[in-house]
């Protein structure tokens, strides 16, 4: 049993500290003011050619604890499965699983060049959990301030946490109401796992570079940026180690199992943290807060949302219309038994493993369900299980639910909205949410890839 795992079954109050490949480790402390800690290790944050993970940790003082992140961006299943023997090989035990944001190389298929997919974070946990002896960590980003992005995030951690995750880590935030609200709906569901929550001493500078770079699924509000130059100016700069000292206290109140601590990984700026921890830890949480509220120039409590131009967006009709003509060609052609039957007789024919035949096939297929759906003939169809938006159509093809990176239902990538906002809206106007809640999808096979869905649905079904 891991340290970390040890830690948060027992309710011990613990500071994961991260630290990129980039950082060194001349001085590892095992625990910042009287707190635990635990080193996490980033994958392929600064570049995407950054070393492994696991080759920074041979590099770590072996008595330090250590969380491993894996970032599904440009990975296979199989790539992940390599990973867990090496994890295995070296006792490795906590392992915090992402799909990841966006690769600085991203391709997206065009000028016959392969597209970059993405190993999703809940088939990721789900192999982890079989292989078995790992401590799960996922993320989750509650700082979401259009509703169908939010419901497409809370769906998400349902299945996360159906498929097998230890514990969950929110992305970096400061929204104290929203990490609130988190809290609140594990204890409605009754989920046992503890929450932590991503902090950062957060700079003018830091905060500048977020807005101006638009980092992933962080929200940096123009009142953010107007306190911390007025700090500047004043000559107050610590002031940011206060505030997350006071961000870590409140966490400790509210019953958190600790903080993911980013860009603090220097001595100094350890101690400084710690100085502040111990200067106000005698503080109950509503003492946290009224000081947390008075150097955030807090008044309305929405200084932390981004501008919504419209927070809720209706399903249309027409959107309704597809999903049901869809929903009823599928369970005609595809779900009854009689149906099966006879796509079975079908495909079995030694006829369908012809070359010609194989192509004749897929391009029919490619033809009858592209422009439709925006099918890319992933040889494994899951349009039943997305509400019938295709995933491909989602640039990191992800089936099981949004990334964390989204801003106000629009994608990471800019250009379109996120495919899973538009689902999560038509799951609620059809009333069919449990299906985003509890259907775990399995990943695509690269073998599948440019292969009828059709013949490989009949086949599979009756195999």
């Amino acid at each position: 049993m891991s340290k970390l795992f040890q830690y948060l079954s027992q309710k011990q109050f613990c500071v994961v500290v991260e630290y990129l490949s980039s950082h060194k480790f001349d001085s590892v402390a095992q625990e910042i003011a009287g707190f635990p800690t635990v080193i996490a290790l980033a994958d392929r944050v600064h570049s995407d050619d950054d070393p492994s993970p696991l080759q920074i940790a041979q590099q770590c003082p072996i008595d330090i604890e250590k969380l491993i992140h894996f970032s599904g961006k440009a990975r296979d299943i199989a790539d992940f499965e390599q990973f867990l023997h090496q994890a295995k090989t070296q006792g490795i035990n906590n392992l915090l699983l992402l799909t990841g944001d966006k690769l600085k190389q991203h391709q997206s298929g065009t000028k016959n060049i392969e597209r970059t997919r993405y190993l999703e974070s809940v088939n990721a946990v789900m192999a982890a959990k079989h292989k078995g002896g790992f401590c799960i960590g996922v993320a989750f980003n509650p700082f979401k301030y259009a509703e169908a992005e939010r419901d497409a995030q809370y769906f998400k951690l349902h299945k996360k946490i159906k498929a097998g995750a230890d514990f969950i880590i929110s992305q970096l935030g400061y929204d104290l109401d929203a990490l609130k609200q988190a809290q609140l709906f594990l204890k409605e569901h009754q989920y046992r796992q503890s929450i932590m929550t991503c902090i950062m001493p957060l700079s003018l500078g830091r905060a500048k570079y977020m807005v101006k770079h638009q980092v992933a699924g962080t929200v940096i509000t123009q009142h953010m940026l107007n306190v911390l130059e007025q700090e500047k100016q004043q000559g107050k700069t610590n002031h940011i180690y206060l505030r997350c000292a006071l961000q870590i206290l409140i966490c400790q109140h509210l019953g958190f199992g600790g903080v993911h601590l980013s860009a603090c990984y220097k001595p100094e700026d350890q101690m400084l943290l710690a100085k502040y921890i111990e200067k106000y830890r005698h503080l109950s949480l509503v003492e946290c807060e009224s000081l947390w509220n008075d150097h955030w120039q807090i008044k309305t409590g929405k200084e932390f949302h981004p501008v919504l131009e419209n927070d809720s967006i209706s399903v249309t009709s027409m959107q309704i219309l597809k999903y049901r003509n869809l929903k009823f060609m599928h369970d005609a052609l595809f779900q009854s038994s009689v149906a099966r039957g006879i796509g079975f007789f079908i495909f079995k024919a030694q006829f369908w493993n012809r070359s010609l035949s194989m192509k004749a096939l897929l391009k029919t297929e490619f033809i009858s369900k592209h422009h439709i759906v925006g099918c890319e003939s992933c040889g494994l169809c899951r349009l039943a299980d997305t509400l019938y938006i295709c995933p491909e159509t989602c640039p990191k093809g992800l089936a099981n639910g949004p990334c964390g990176g989204t801003y106000l239902d629009r994608c990471e990538f800019g250009d379109r909205e996120c495919i899973h906002s538009v689902k999560a809206r038509l799951a609620k106007a059809v009333k069919q949410t449990e299906i985003l809640k509890n259907k775990l999808i399995p990943s695509v096979p690269i073998e599948l890839r440019g292969t009828s869905s059709w013949k490989n649905w009949y086949l599979m079904k009756d195999a």
